[in-house]
């Protein structure tokens, strides 16, 4: 692979992190690259319409010539049409933060997200469109349709997220991530507890339609103080049916359509009989109900 399209990816990627601008010094220091080879990309980076001076001499920062780019994309994918309206309504049911994640080879990514919390405590997590596999529940749910080899193949392929970057109780052991695992399989979803980010917890769900692979995964997440176990199990009714939902929908869309492949090298791990389309349940439901539900959407 050019070293020069690494380089201009890896500046592109470096300044989506940091919408604020970034220094030329500190983009050559981060990308460890000379701060003459950083300048001539960033020249004509800023020739093509993808980033722009904050003033003379000043920071780099991206342009919205990206965004619109991915806004078309999202579009044309049917991302905005079908898939947002079920995001919204689920946060506005559950009054927390949602996400809807697709794979694309050995990686999740994040393609849409609502949030429900309007007071108190409110999760807004920093952009970062890559899943972490290790230590999210969206990451979880996914390894979860997967044989053992193959989900730790893949996450010791990204890495697993470290406690210091991420939260006090992130799985850092193939042991411990295959317990989590196994444990998810047998609740039906996957769910944690200050793994991702410290008072924090979150629950999902695999998205397919039956006797399919995934296409993706469907997530909520809140602060741990509101975002129980107990109420977790409450709202898989909930996020059962909006996951179902997607996945009746991505029929249409060429996004999923393009990513609706059996895993390679592997089997998946099979559930019960998957949730049907159902009106949109409430939050009552006993926790012992919400467990006999599938997790197949």
């Amino acid at each position: 692979m050019s070293s020069i399209l690494v380089r201009t990816l890896g500046i592109l990627e470096c300044l989506a992190a940091h919408p604020e601008g970034m220094a030329l010094k500190r983009i050559a220091e981060r990308l460890d690259m000379p701060a003459s080879a950083a300048h001539r990309l960033l020249t004509d980076l800023v020739a093509l319409g993808y980033v722009r001076q904050a003033r003379d001499h000043g920071d780099y920062v991206l342009t919205t010539k990206l965004v619109a780019m991915a806004l078309d994309f999202m579009g044309a994918a049917g991302i905005v049409d079908f898939a947002q309206p079920v995001l919204d309504r689920l946060a506005a049911q559950s009054g927390e933060f949602v996400r809807l994640a697709v794979h694309d080879r050995d990686r999740l990514t994040w393609v849409a997200r609502a949030q429900g919390a309007r007071s108190g405590l409110v999760y807004q997590p920093d952009i970062d469109a890559t899943v972490r596999l290790s230590c999210t529940a969206t990451g979880q749910a996914w390894l979860m349709t997967l044989n053992d080899d193959e989900a730790l193949a893949m996450v010791a392929r990204q890495g697993y997220g470290q406690p210091a970057e991420y939260g006090p109780d992130a799985p850092t052991s193939p042991q411990r991530l295959a317990k989590l695992l196994a444990e998810a399989r047998k609740r039906g979803y996957a769910m944690t507890v200050e793994m991702f980010s410290p008072g924090m917890a979150s629950m999902a769900l695999p998205v397919f339609r039956p006797g399919e692979a995934p296409v993706g995964v469907l997530s909520i997440a809140g602060p741990s103080i509101r975002l129980t176990p107990k109420s977790m199990a409450a709202l898989l009714p909930l996020l059962g049916a909006a996951a179902h939902e997607i996945a009746v929908a991505s029929a249409s869309s060429p996004l999923f359509a393009a990513r609706r492949v059996e895993p390679a090298g592997g089997e998946r791990q099979t559930w019960q009989e998957p949730i049907k389309a159902a009106p949109a349940p409430t939050r009552q439901g006993s926790a012992a109900r919400a467990r006999r539900r599938s997790v197949g959407a």
